[in-house]
Parts: C-alpha cells; structure tokens; sequence
C-alpha cells in the first residue's frame, strides 16, 4: 500500500509567512506582496518541495529569496535613476535668447485664430497630410490650404514686424513656403 503524500497545505503557514515578510519589509503592503509572491512561487515550484523538509521552512526559504531578490532588484533600479538623473543635471539651459525667442514663436501661434492654429498644428507639429488633417477637422482640403496659408502669412507678416532688420524669415515646418524674397 502506498503512503499517501503529505497536503501541500500552505493555508496553515500564511500567519508565520506574514510575521515574517513584515519583519523583513517593515511594511505591511510591502509584506502582503511579498506573501503573495512567495505563495505563487511556492505553487508553481511545488513539485520541487521534498517531502523530508517542513513545509513552513521551505515557504519561509522561498520568502527570504524572494526579499532578497526584490531587494536588489530595487537597488539597481535605484542606481539606474541615479545615473539617469546625474545625466539629466549636467544637460545645459537654452541660453537666454533662444528661451525668449521660443516664448515669441509660442504666443504668435496661440495669437491665431482656433482654425488656423488647429489647422497648422495637425500638418506643422503632429505630421499629418494635408488630406488626413482636412479629415480630423472635417473640412475641405482646400479649406484646409488656405487657413495654413493664412496662419503662415500672419506668423510671417508678426516676425517681420518684430524683426524688420533680419534678411530671413520664419520658417514654418510640414509644407512648402512659398515665400519669394
């Protein structure tokens, strides 16, 4: 006659496997999760459980792996953020002019109207064509044409005001500038 194998009862564990996982975390939330973890891994592993072992210990095993592994996980993820952020302290300001000259550029385009502003944003910033932004905005393409014409005209005819003495002009990206000088 066989003898029958031991139940892989890890119900009767979970207070032990709790006290413990919140010693180690200090943390309840962080323990809870570290519980369930460990329950899921004792599971898909518990094939793996020798019968000669306590149960409790080898869930408690898999718990303290399980910490530690999250624990390094958790440092490296840290020095990675560390190193992306010394990274992202040694990147240089704009200088100044090109700072202001952005916020001109800005307050010119929110200057025009709703429709030549929406218009020139699908083709200039988000790189639609003419015939898919005609589509979002439920217009003719035509239509469509001539409120990017007119918003490059006025952004124009704004950069000349501001700046009467430069022999170059602002160049609007998504389209051809028509422009003769």
């Amino acid at each position: 006659m066989k003898t029958p194998k031991p139940r892989f009862d890890v119900v009767g564990q979970l207070g032990s496997l709790r006290r413990y996982a919140r010693s180690l975390t200090r943390n309840d939330a962080d323990a809870e999760d570290l519980v369930q973890d460990t329950l899921l891994r004792a599971y898909e592993r518990r094939g793996g459980f020798r019968h000669g072992k306590t149960l409790r210990g080898w869930l408690l095993s898999i718990l303290h792996n399980r910490f530690i592994d999250v624990k390094r996980s958790s440092a490296t993820e840290a020095r990675t953020l560390e190193t992306a952020y010394s990274l992202n302290e040694t990147s240089i300001d704009a200088p100044q002019e090109h700072s202001v000259r952005l916020g001109q550029v800005r307050e010119a385009f929110f200057a025009l109207p709703e429709e030549q502003r929406s218009a020139l944003h699908l083709v200039a910033i988000e790189g639609l064509s003419y015939e898919e932004a005609a589509g979002t905005l439920n217009i003719p393409v035509g239509t469509l044409m001539s409120r990017i014409s007119r918003a490059r005209a006025t952004l124009r005819s704004q950069e000349t005001e501001k700046q009467p003495d430069k022999s170059g002009h602002l160049k609007i990206v998504g389209g051809r500038d028509d422009r003769n000088d």
